[in-house]
């Protein structure tokens, strides 16, 4: 019986490595644009930095709401960690799920932020249109 066990438990202990954790990183509040254009992408990114901007203008970065000043002291401290654990910030894809009814000026402002502190590579992300 010992060795059934064990193999259960190492057999939970693979599929949990093997979840897709992608969708965890989703709010619920924020409800994506609609896009023709919207394609998934080839490979998932490396390094990635998730942005969620709601429909008023706060950030949703790490499960938490910020607004644009507390956002640029949170993203200094991520950039001060990422540094001193070797990664280099052109290497970091910010990605960037706005809310369909945020304003574009709302996300430029994020984007920008993103810029002042040395971020470079950046993905958009929308819901693909589905044919009915």
């Amino acid at each position: 019986m010992t060795p059934m066990i064990d193999m259960s438990f190492l057999l939970i202990a693979f599929f949990m490595v093997l979840i897709n954790f992608s969708e965890a990183d989703q709010n619920e509040r924020i409800k994506l644009p609609v896009s023709e254009l919207a394609i998934p992408p080839n490979e998932p990114p490396t390094t990635i930095l998730m942005l969620q901007v709601l429909e008023n203008g706060n950030t949703i970065y790490n499960n938490v709401d910020f607004d644009l000043a507390a956002l640029k002291a949170a993203l200094e401290f991520r950039k001060r960690h990422l540094a001193s654990i070797g990664v280099e910030q052109g290497t970091v894809n910010v990605i960037v799920r706005a809310d369909m009814y945020c304003k574009s000026e709302k996300v430029q402002d994020v984007i920008d932020l993103c810029q002042k502190l040395g971020f470079e590579n950046f993905k958009l992300r929308a819901k693909q249109q589905k044919d009915h």
